[in-house]
């Protein structure tokens, strides 16, 4: 029996394609939970909104973290709501800039 693929949300490609822009940090978690590690090395780092810190949990599972303003994101949550981010609006590809806005004339 064929298996149905699953559908790639159009949103979450489009953010998608808007975090790979953004500086991305990659770090081991070592003995902290993974979103403590990644609180830890923005501080220490002195990281500035935007940025993306890939925490490796262990061999098979990182967790992404968006840096914005507002405080730190689950990326995934970012990817399908990036229009609420104003960070990220910065760093949005010239031709989606010009496709929003004249989408809004």
């Amino acid at each position: 029996m064929a298996r149905k693929r699953k559908r790639k949300s159009r949103r979450r490609q489009e953010g998608r394609k808007i975090l790979a822009l953004v500086p991305q940090y990659n770090i081991e978690s070592g003995e902290y939970k993974p979103v403590t590690a990644a609180r830890k090395y923005i501080s220490a780092k002195g990281i500035a909104p935007p940025a993306l810190v890939v925490v490796r949990r262990n061999e098979h599972t990182t967790d992404r973290y968006f840096w914005a303003e507002k405080g730190l994101f689950g990326a995934q949550y970012v990817e399908e709501n990036h229009f609420l981010f104003p960070s990220l609006r910065v760093v949005q590809p010239e031709e989606e800039q010009v496709a929003v806005a004249s989408s809004r004339a």
